[in-house]
């Protein structure tokens, strides 16, 4: 990693200027929104390592996660470290981060083009679709928000552009960091890494492939009836759910990439070649296992493993490539025509963003207040409640217009029962977790119908002792707090 840093600070002012200027422009396009969606299992992991009394309910639906990575100590450390106020400190590490998977575009373009204007247009391009959707997946190239993926996914791309430098040793450091963070994204990178350094060394990966493809079933545990039903509320696992279109978006790269290839023969790309052949035999390798594991019954065990996403490696390195290709071929050095192709792109992806959390700012900036009736209440809740309140709302809050995706621990800080949205992901990768899962929600099933009495009932069985209700309400609670939508209650 030493030299990494000596490397970095060789690098021209301008490329430094440059690369701060598109993660600004990156960050606008794709907009912010610390407690959204994924936050809401990685944020609160940051909050109980900060407050150890955060919590005392339901933690183990994120600590699951926060007990595998590096993540939320990384972060509860550098705050402890700089005094800075969470909010502020997630919006330097959403930056921080940002401008390290665009330095090591730039770095993984310069080897394969050598004109400034195609590297320039490679990372140009990355920072433009920066929050596009990947195929089936449910991932984003990157999130809004920072997550274990805001740091993988540009630790794999400096250790790709390390093996393309021909640098091991610290492309081996930069794998290690990222199984550091994320050991799932861990496995991609690798694979990734390997494939490029055996295709580089003239040797045939079946070995690799095999032993891959070998992951013995007994590792993960049998399937039981309710962690199948969690399987099943998340499609994106098996290939028999994708749509048609979300077909195209995995079997097209094949077809991108075979025509890279080609175009990086003729015109002598540098590694251009090599690394657009790894990847499709990457590719190859985990669409294997994704068909072996899309046959129900079995392999249905090994869904958590979640071969699919080395799309997201995929196309983060296939957009790469082809932003290059657009510079060399297309841009060169018109500056009209840079702009012709990247403000209407910018714009374009800009409102996509806004139009996925409509009735929120597209820069949930600190300091700044929320129009948000479902944030305002979150936030009266961390001000106003005892830290041990245990809350029950909506089981589907997050999925419900004009939430916009806003996780409740994240944002009020405070226990609450299980939902039907998110911590079904965390029960999906947990297996332990899918019966209090299920449990909880069952136990909440016709939220909209609830009366007083079905609130005591969870409180007699779950001791929750406050409650979120989508106004108007139910008569005889008392609620300290409402908006135009929301109220909050106590069960007394």
């Amino acid at each position: 990693m030493e030299g990494e840093v000596l490397k970095f600070s060789k690098s021209s002012g301008k490329t430094i200027l440059l690369l701060l200027a598109l993660t600004v422009a990156a960050i606008v396009v794709q907009g912010y929104h610390p407690g959204t969606e994924d936050a809401e299992i990685y944020t609160p992991g940051i909050l109980k390592i900060l407050q150890p009394t955060l919590f005392p309910y339901n933690a183990q639906f994120f600590e699951s996660h926060a007990q595998m990575t590096l993540f939320p100590n990384l972060i509860a450390a550098s705050i402890r470290l700089t005094h800075l106020p969470i909010s502020v400190a997630l919006l330097g590490w959403q930056f921080a981060t940002t401008f390290l998977l665009l330095w090591g575009c730039y770095r993984v373009a310069r080897q394969c083009f050598a004109e400034s204007s195609s590297t320039w247009s490679s990372v140009s391009l990355m920072a433009a679709l920066i929050s596009l959707p990947v195929a089936g997946t449910a991932l984003l190239i990157v999130d809004p928000y920072l997550t274990t993926r805001s740091f993988s996914t540009p630790c794999a791309i400096l250790a790709i552009a390390c093996v393309l430098e021909r640098r091991y040793l610290s492309a081996f450091l930069w794998t290690l960091f990222t199984a550091a963070i994320h050991p799932l994204m861990a496995v991609f990178a690798a694979t990734y890494v390997a494939c490029l350094f055996l295709i580089q060394f003239r040797r045939q990966p079946a070995a690799a492939t095999a032993s891959f493809l070998g992951v013995p079933g007994s590792l993960f545990p049998p399937v039981t009836p309710e962690y199948r039903e969690i399987l099943h509320t998340r499609a994106y696992f098996f290939l028999t759910s994708w749509e048609w279109y979300e077909w195209l978006g995995l079997l097209a790269p094949f077809v991108i990439l075979a025509v890279f290839m080609k175009i990086a023969r003729r015109y002598a790309l540098g590694p251009m070649r090599q690394a657009c052949a790894a990847l499709i035999l990457f590719s190859s390798i985990f669409l294997t296992v994704a068909l072996v594991i899309a046959r129900h019954g079995r392999f249905e065990n090994l869904a958590e493993l979640q071969p699919l996403r080395f799309l997201h490696l995929c196309y983060v390195l296939m957009f790469l490539f082809a932003g290059g290709l657009i510079g060399k071929f297309l841009l060169k050095e018109k500056i009209w025509r840079w702009a012709l192709l990247f403000i209407p792109l910018c714009v374009g992806m800009a409102y996509a963003q806004h139009q996925s959390a409509p009735n929120t700012a597209h820069l949930e900036l600190p300091e700044f207040a929320s129009q948000n009736p479902w944030v305002q209440t979150f936030e009266w809740i961390s001000a106003n409640t005892p830290e041990d309140a245990y809350f029950a709302l909506n089981p589907g809050h997050m999925a419900l217009p004009g939430e916009d995706q806003h996780g409740f621990r994240a944002i009020a800080r405070r226990s609450m029962l299980a939902d039907g949205v998110k911590d079904s992901g965390a029960a999906s990768m947990f297996p332990a977790l899918a019966k209090p899962w299920k449990d909880q929600v069952s136990a909440q099933k016709d939220w909209n119908s609830f009366g007083r009495v079905d609130l005591l009932r969870l409180k007699r069985l779950y001791g929750v002792n406050w409650v979120v209700l989508e106004r108007p309400g139910i008569p005889d609670l008392s609620c300290p707090y409402h908006n135009a939508a929301l109220e909050v209650c106590r069960l007394d």
